[in-house]
């Protein structure tokens, strides 16, 4: 993993300290977690996003998500299997796993579901309308002497 040096940003920039915090805790966190389960992230649109994750063996009962302060969870935990099964070969991986994504601001879980042994996560990036840009008119001078009266 390559290591970066924010250090000569810190001379132009002010508040965004932060951002070298959050990559270096990203880059060990992607040093840390299995392959496992794949998944695929997609950009459906402007503000919309889907994590589409492989789960065959897995029911709605035993996947869990958590969203909290910018960082989702998927964890799925299966449940023993009681029945006394002679595997000649077993190559279904259904261990427990967690996997946990960093959204970025504003991004909020819509909905998740499960189809065909994928869970469909979406996703959406809901800014704030006192964050969005917006339109400020001008006014003649006259018209804010009238308005004043």
């Amino acid at each position: 993993m390559r290591n970066f040096d924010f250090a000569p940003l810190y001379r132009s920039t002010i508040g965004f300290d932060h951002l070298s915090q959050l990559l270096d805790s990203i880059a060990q966190r992607e040093q840390n977690q299995p392959a496992y389960p794949p998944y695929n992230i997609e950009r459906l649109g402007q503000d919309d996003y889907r994590i589409t994750m492989a789960v065959a063996g897995f029911t709605q009962d035993e996947l869990s998500l958590h969203s909290e302060q910018q960082t989702l969870k998927v964890r799925a935990e299966k449940t023993p299997d009681t029945s006394e099964r002679q595997y000649l070969h077993q190559g279904i991986a259904a261990r427990n796993f967690e996997r946990v994504f960093q959204l970025a601001d504003h991004i909020k879980v819509i909905n998740a579901h499960l189809e065909n042994g994928l869970l469909h996560i979406e996703l959406r990036r809901e800014v704030p309308e006192t964050l969005k840009p917006r339109q400020i008119p001008i006014q003649a001078k006259r018209d804010l002497l009238i308005e004043s009266k």
